[in-house]
Parts: C-alpha cells; sequence; structure tokens
C-alpha cells in the first residue's frame, strides 16, 4: 500500500508550481480585469447611444460566437507556433478591439469587434488552463487551478467597479481596456517559465453524448443561455431600471460574488446526492428568485443587488453541476473527449440567450429580464424531473466529485475532464504518462486516465 508524501513536500511543491506561474497567473488577472469592464462598458454605451435593446442583444452575443471558433481554432494554432506567441497575438487582438468599440459606434462593427474580443479572450483562458495543467502536479493541482480561479473570479468581478473611473460615452474607459491587455502580456512574456507541450483531443460527438448524457447536453445549452445573458445583459437590465453608473458597477460585480460564496456549498452537496436532484433544486431556485424580483417589481438598488447576488450564486454553479452530472455516465476516457463537446453546447446557448434575454426586455419592458430566467431555468428544472422519472440515478458511490468550476464557463473553458477528478482527489505520485490535453481545459491524464478513485 503506497502512503502520502510528508506534508512538508507537498508545500515544497505547492510554492514551487506557484512561483513557476506567477506571471501567467498575474497576467490572467489584468486579463480579466479588462475583460470584465469592457462587457459591462459596452451594455452601458449601447444604452446611452440609443441601440434598441434587441440590437444590443445581438451585439453582445458576438463574444460567445467568437468564443466557439476559438474553442476550435486555438489548439491548433498552438499546435503550429507554441503558446507564447498565440497568447501574444491574442492579446494584442483583445487589446485593439476594444479602441474599435471606443472610436466607431455601429452595432454591426460593435458585433464584429465582440466576435473577435470573444475569440481572444477564450483562446487566452484556453491557453492559461493548458499551461497550469502542465506545471501542477497531482498534489498541487488543485490549489493552482483554485488560485487561478481566484485569480480569474476576481478580475471578471473587479473591471465592473473601473467604471466609477470616467463616464461610459468618453473614450477613457477604452483605452483602459485596452492598456490593461497590453500591461498583462509584459509579465508573460518576460517570464522564464518554459512553455508547456500541446496535443489535439479526440473528439465525442454530439449525438453520442445526448444518448449517454441528456440531462448534461440540454443542461449545458439553457446554461449558456442562462449564464450568457446574466453577463452580458445585466449591465443594460440595470441602466433601463434607473440604477447609476456606479450602482451598475456593483450590481455586475455582485453576481460573481454570489457565484464564489454559493459555488463549493452547492458542489459539496451534489457529491452526497444525487445529482440531478441537486441540478433540479438549484435551477428550480434560481427561477423563483428571479420570480419574485419580476412579480414585485424590484427596482430598489439594494434590493436589486441582493437579488442579483443570490441569482448568481445559483444560476452560474449550474455549469459545473452539468459538467459533473455528465462525467458521471462516462467513462474516464471519454470524459476527455465529452469536454468540446460541452462547451460547443454551451458557447451554442450562450449565442442565443443575450438576443433572446433582450427581445423579453423590448416585449415585456425590465421585469422580462426576470422572466426570462423564470422561464429558462423552470424549463430546465421540468426536464431534470422527466429524466429522474425515466431513468434510474448514478450509485452515490460511483459519482464524481463535483466540478468547482468558475462562473466564465460560458465565455471561457473551464476545469473540466481528467482535471475535474485530480482536483478533488489526493493521487499518489506516479510515474508520468503522456499529456492528453483539451481544447477546452488541457488537462494532463496521469492517474486519472487509469480512472482510479480514492
Amino acid at each position: 500500500m503506497s502512503t502520502s508524501p510528508p506534508t512538508g513536500s507537498n508545500s515544497s511543491s505547492l510554492i514551487s508550481a506557484t512561483a513557476a506561474c506567477w506571471a501567467l497567473l498575474l497576467s490572467i488577472a489584468v486579463c480579466s480585469l479588462s475583460s470584465g469592464l469592457q462587457g459591462t462598458l459596452l451594455g452601458l454605451r449601447a444604452n446611452f447611444e440609443g441601440f434598441d435593446t434587441t440590437t444590443t442583444g445581438y451585439v453582445m452575443s458576438g463574444y460567445f460566437v467568437g468564443f466557439l471558433f476559438s474553442s476550435i481554432l486555438t489548439p491548433r494554432l498552438v499546435s503550429r507556433v507554441g503558446h507564447v506567441r498565440v497568447f501574444a497575438a491574442l492579446a494584442s487582438l483583445a487589446s485593439v478591439s476594444p479602441l474599435i468599440h471606443g472610436m466607431i459606434i455601429d452595432p454591426y462593427i460593435w458585433f464584429i469587434g465582440r466576435i473577435f474580443t470573444g475569440f481572444a479572450f477564450a483562446g487566452i483562458y484556453i491557453i492559461s488552463e493548458s499551461w497550469l495543467n502542465d506545471r501542477a502536479t497531482n498534489q498541487t493541482r488543485g490549489v493552482l487551478l483554485s488560485i487561478y480561479m481566484i485569480m480569474n473570479v476576481g478580475g471578471m468581478g473587479g473591471g465592473p467597479l473601473l467604471l466609477n473611473m470616467s463616464h461610459p460615452m468618453a473614450l477613457d474607459l477604452y483605452v483602459v481596456c485596452s492598456v490593461l491587455i497590453s500591461i498583462a502580456l509584459i509579465p508573460l512574456l518576460l517570464a522564464a517559465s518554459p512553455a508547456p507541450s500541446f496535443e489535439e483531443p479526440e473528439k465525442l460527438g454530439l449525438v453520442k453524448l445526448y444518448k449517454l448524457a441528456p440531462l448534461g447536453v440540454v443542461g449545458m445549452a439553457v446554461v449558456g443561455m442562462t449564464n450568457g445573458a446574466l453577463i452580458s445583459i445585466t449591465a443594460v437590465y440595470g441602466d433601463g431600471i434607473g440604477m447609476s453608473i456606479g450602482e451598475v458597477s456593483i450590481l455586475v460585480s455582485l453576481i460573481f460574488v454570489g457565484s464564489v460564496l454559493l459555488q463549493f456549498p452547492i458542489g459539496i452537496l451534489s457529491d452526497k446526492l444525487d445529482r440531478r436532484v441537486v441540478i433540479m433544486a438549484v435551477t428550480i431556485l434560481a427561477a423563483v428568485v428571479a420570480g419574485v424580483g419580476a412579480v414585485f417589481r424590484i427596482i430598489d438598488p439594494l434590493q436589486t443587488m441582493i437579488l442579483f447576488c443570490v441569482l448568481g450564486g445559483l444560476a452560474l454553479p449550474m455549469y459545473s453541476l452539468c459538467i459533473s452530472h455528465t462525467h458521471d455516465r462516462l467513462t474516464t476516457k471519454q470524459m476527455l473527449a465529452a469536454s468540446s463537446t460541452l462547451l460547443l453546447a454551451s458557447g451554442t446557448g450562450a449565442i442565443i440567450g443575450p438576443p433572446a434575454a433582450t427581445i423579453a426586455i423590448s416585449n415585456l419592458g425590465p421585469t422580462g429580464y426576470l422572466w426570462y430566467f423564470v422561464i429558462t431555468h423552470g424549463a430546465l428544472g421540468a426536464y431534470a424531473l422527466y429524466r429522474m422519472s425515466v431513468r434510474g440515478g448514478t450509485p452515490l458511490e460511483e459519482q464524481e466529485n463535483a466540478a468547482f468550476a468558475p462562473h466564465a464557463g460560458v465565455v471561457t473553458p473551464a476545469f473540466t475532464a481528467d482535471t475535474i477528478l485530480e482536483i478533488v482527489e489526493n493521487y499518489e505520485p506516479e510515474p508520468q504518462t503522456e499529456n492528453a490535453v483539451d481544447s477546452g481545459t488541457f488537462h494532463k491524464n496521469s492517474d486519472a486516465q487509469s480512472g482510479r478513485k480514492t
């Protein structure tokens, strides 16, 4: 029987791994700061410029179109020229895009710009997660990726607060977005840490995956619709109900705060119960929270902030719940191949979500935005109940531990596939095998490929 390595050894390994990745982690934090600011800024600017609400929804959905293309093309680019060069090229693209938005006020140009932005940021996160997984060991991966998640979520949540630096109608904030991306390049390009090796993954088709895990696939598509709208359109909603720019910045930030607060409790609960029961309960609770806001027409700034903090805390963790449920239905080898297909389902839903939410606002007023979440989350809850009635659950002892994925799953790749196993399981060190990399998450396949559980 093998024994665990000494605690001191683990601490030393973690410090070494973190030290080796400090530049990357710092770059990600600054990139996320720019991304969080830019998304909220454009929603407000579109309102101030008199864009039709539905038009704003279509413009914002361009981000997710770029995300889908990036999930396909970035792995190929990395395999040809390497991580550092592709990261630098994508960061340059992400740096130019906000300047175009600030100088040319046209919905068609903005839509194209959002495609480029989504392509750039998705690729940046793809490369970053590949890099982190390559640098981590089985003993340090969980903590290292947790640090990454804090950097990512912290940046996305802190970005909207930078709105208070200037007015959205001025060019200043667009320049700030661009400068932040340029600054993010500096530590990474000057770091001495070598880039990881790369290998493209196999694929698992949507139809086959749906047959294996219907609720997981449908859930990921619906989660893309809900979270894509929640992240992209909440600023538009806040402005529509009369909130100030400062209040809108706090409102959007609190969505991510809620996710951080509830992500782990929900994930732990899903490990102890039938995952489908937790999915059904959480999504219905999200529908109820949105319904309370819609029925009582809550527009008080403080009450609205509390409502969206809770809604974000329930809605964003649904991403990792659906991933975990899907993995419960798959073999270990299938998990790796399924990740890009799940990202495709989520990304497709995220393209549909913002326009659908703004159509609801156009037809029903601001409360239409909340009714949108009532309908989507309620429909997913009903579908989960239906699946429970026609198919038995996975035995608890066979459930994989829940994926504590960051909120940005709908806009960036999250920690899926075999990394999820390694995040929550303390494997013993063994000789490493070849890396197996997924287009969305790029995880090392050492012990996870063997399917071993604690």
